[in-house]
């Protein structure tokens, strides 16, 4: 017989970093009784806009494969609710994508944002931090996919924004604020 031994996956370092030092910080900055009111990062949705695939249907081919790069997951296809006739779109027309992240994969793509995506972009100076809905999440957007590295610039047929919200458990946009900026998101200071 053969001993094997089946290693359980690697937990994700952003998320080791949220256990160990973000919990029992927070717990002190609001006084929590219990380590399950501290606010955590439910889900991230990136999605991306393509516009001009009401004329040319091949780019949201190139929108698909972009965004299953960034993410290591394959995005869902939105199509149009209605017909427009001034923007050329027909209803069940096909004008963008989106993924929803959760669990490992979420942990594993806000590291590579927060640690090599944002500092790549040329003359960053910070996120805005007034961009919370009312409700603790957080959206914004960056103009270009580029600036992540599984995206090769010599490959990319047309330069694609993408918006991003980080959807949090809390209702409170100042608490929420507070779990960002420990989790080290750049925010601008006004």
């Amino acid at each position: 017989m053969t001993d094997t031994t089946i290693e359980a996956p690697a937990t994700p370092r952003l998320k080791q970093f949220y256990k160990d030092s973000i919990i029992p910080e927070l717990e002190k900055e609001f006084k929590y009784s219990n380590p399950m009111q501290v606010a955590r990062v439910q889900k991230v949705v990136v999605s991306m806009g393509v516009g001009a695939a009401a004329r040319d249907s091949k780019l949201i081919e190139g929108a698909v494969k972009d965004l299953t790069a960034i993410t290591g997951q394959k995005p869902k296809i939105t199509k149009a609710k209605k017909s427009v006739a001034q923007f050329h779109l027909r209803e069940g027309q096909a004008i963008g994508a989106y993924v929803t992240l959760r669990g490992d994969r979420m942990w594993e793509f806000l590291d590579r944002l927060l640690t090599l995506a944002l500092p790549r972009i040329r003359d960053f100076r910070g996120i805005n931090g007034n961009q919370f809905d009312g409700n603790g999440n957080y959206n914004f957007g960056l103009t270009e996919q580029t600036m992540f590295l599984e995206i090769n610039p010599d490959e990319v047929d047309h330069q694609r924004g993408m918006d991003i919200t980080v959807v949090t458990s809390t209702k409170d946009d100042k608490e929420a604020q507070v779990l960002l900026k420990h989790l080290g998101f750049p925010f601008k200071e006004n």
